[in-house]
C-alpha cells in the first residue's frame, strides 16, 4: 500500500517518539469545505458529515472531554492495544467516539477511527483504534482491527484526528500525529457518491466537537499529466 508522503521527526514533547505528518503540499488538494463548531455528540449519537465527496476527502477535527476525570479506571499494563480495540465493549463512559469513514447510509459498512480514554494510577491514556471489521460485506478480506495507546494531557482536554480518505486507503493521525494508522479496505455498497462520512460517540459522557473540517480532495497532478480515474469534487 503507497500512502501519502509524509514529514517524519522527532516528539520534542516526548522525546521518544516519532511524529508522523502529511507534507504541507497534500492541502493543496483541498477542494470545497465543510465545517462544524461546537457541536455536542451526546452519548450513543451520530452526526453526518454531509456535503462533500466522502470517498475522497481530507478531515481534521479536534474533539474536547468537559469531563476527564470520570474516565473509566484500568491497569494497563501487559495490555495489547490491538486486543483491547477488538474485544473491548462497544460502549464506555469516554468513547469510542470518532469517524464512521466509508460508510454506507444503513451503516452495515463502514470503518471506525476511534478514541477511548482511561484513568490509569497516575495519567490518562488514550486507545486509538482504527476497526476494519464491519469495513465491507464482501467476505475472504482482511478485516484486521489496529490499535495503540497515548498519553493524554488533563490540560487542554482535546484529542485531535486528521484522516486522509482515498476510495479504499484511510491514513489517519492523531494527536497531531504522535499516533498514525493506515487502513486498505474494500466497502461494497460504501463507494463513490453512495459512500457517507459520520462522527460518532459511543460512550455515555458526552463529547464536544470543537471544530472540524471537512474538504473534497482533487486528483493530483504528476507534470501535466493527470489521472481521470476519479471523478474530481
Amino acid at each position: 500500500m503507497q500512502s501519502i508522503p509524509r514529514q517524519v521527526w522527532l516528539d520534542n514533547k516526548s522525546g521518544n517518539r516519532l511524529v508522523q505528518w502529511p507534507i504541507e503540499e497534500v492541502e493543496k488538494l483541498r477542494s470545497k469545505n465543510i465545517s462544524i463548531n461546537g457541536e455536542k455528540l451526546g452519548g450513543g449519537s451520530i452526526l453526518e458529515v454531509s456535503g462533500i465527496t466522502a470517498s475522497q476527502a481530507d478531515i481534521e477535527v479536534l474533539f474536547e472531554i468537559p469531563e476527564l476525570e470520570n474516565a473509566e479506571s484500568f491497569d494497563l499494563s501487559g495490555v495489547d492495544p490491538q486486543l483491547l480495540c477488538s474485544n473491548a465493549p462497544r460502549s464506555g463512559i469516554i468513547g469510542p467516539f470518532g469517524l464512521l469513514a466509508l460508510a454506507s447510509k444503513d451503516l452495515r459498512e463502514h470503518t471506525a477511527i476511534s478514541f477511548r480514554v482511561y484513568k490509569t494510577s497516575n495519567k490518562y491514556v488514550g486507545l486509538m483504534c482504527s476497526d476494519q471489521s464491519r469495513s465491507s460485506l464482501q467476505n475472504g478480506l482482511d478485516k484486521t482491527t489496529y490499535g495503540t495507546f497515548f498519553d493524554v494531557d488533563s490540560n487542554p482536554r482535546t484529542i485531535s484526528l486528521r484522516s486522509l480518505i482515498d476510495h479504499s486507503i484511510i491514513e489517519s493521525f492523531g494527536e497531531g500525529g504522535r499516533v498514525c494508522m493506515s487502513s486498505r479496505v474494500y466497502p461494497k455498497l460504501a463507494t463513490g457518491n453512495e459512500a457517507h462520512l459520520y462522527v460518532f460517540n459511543n460512550g455515555t459522557m458526552s463529547i464536544l466537537i470543537s471544530k472540524l473540517n471537512a474538504w473534497c480532495m482533487k486528483e493530483a497532478e504528476i507534470g501535466h499529466v493527470k489521472n481521470m480515474s476519479y471523478k474530481t469534487c
